[in-house]
């Protein structure tokens, strides 16, 4: 006889349904405390818990776990997901907070990424403006030794790339679209 194997049930992290039921409550306190003229009451625990969740699971996906920065995107994901917390509203948006968390989530690891990378890229920009000088000054000097000879071709490689990548971003975003 052959047995068949039984899949366990997957059990996940978050309970949207029971995320739903917190949400509806924490969104009846906020009205009542708004009708009462009241300061605005704290989200609950397992609200806070479940965001927390979700930004750092969110990070594990293959587009987002390589980057050394992934503290700051669950920070930025975290402080996002609470300012637009009041945003949700139960009877609209289909029962589903942990799509609607997820989604804020996503937009602030990209907005993370684009800062880090325009960071990155003035760093490089200003190494390179500084190496440009600095090579400029020694031969003015009339010195034969190479001042970057720190860095190796792979890294002036990648830098050189790197800078012309971004900044190849940043023209396409200022083009306007071209109709066809």
């Amino acid at each position: 006889m052959v047995e068949k194997k039984t899949r366990k049930k997957r059990i996940n992290y978050v309970d949207n349904a029971e995320l739903f039921q917190a949400m509806s409550e924490y969104k009846a306190k906020v009205n009542e405390a708004i009708e009462k003229d009241l300061p605005r009451p704290p989200v609950s625990r397992y609200i806070g818990e479940s965001i927390m969740k979700i930004a750092v699971h969110r990070s594990y996906s293959p587009n987002f776990s390589k980057y050394p920065f992934r503290e700051e995107m669950i920070s930025d994901a975290i402080e996002n997901c609470l300012q637009y917390i009041d945003n949700f509203d139960p009877s609209n948006d289909k029962k589903n907070p942990f799509g609607y968390f997820n989604q804020i989530i996503f937009f602030a690891f990209l907005r993370r990424i684009e800062k880090e990378k325009k960071e990155l890229y003035t760093k490089l920009k200003l190494m390179e403006n500084a190496q440009m000088m600095n090579t400029t000054a020694t031969h003015a000097a009339d010195h034969s030794y190479d001042v970057a000879g720190s860095h190796n071709e792979w890294s002036q490689e990648y830098v050189s790339e790197f800078i012309d990548n971004f900044e190849k971003t940043k023209r396409k975003k200022k083009e306007p679209a071209k109709k066809e």
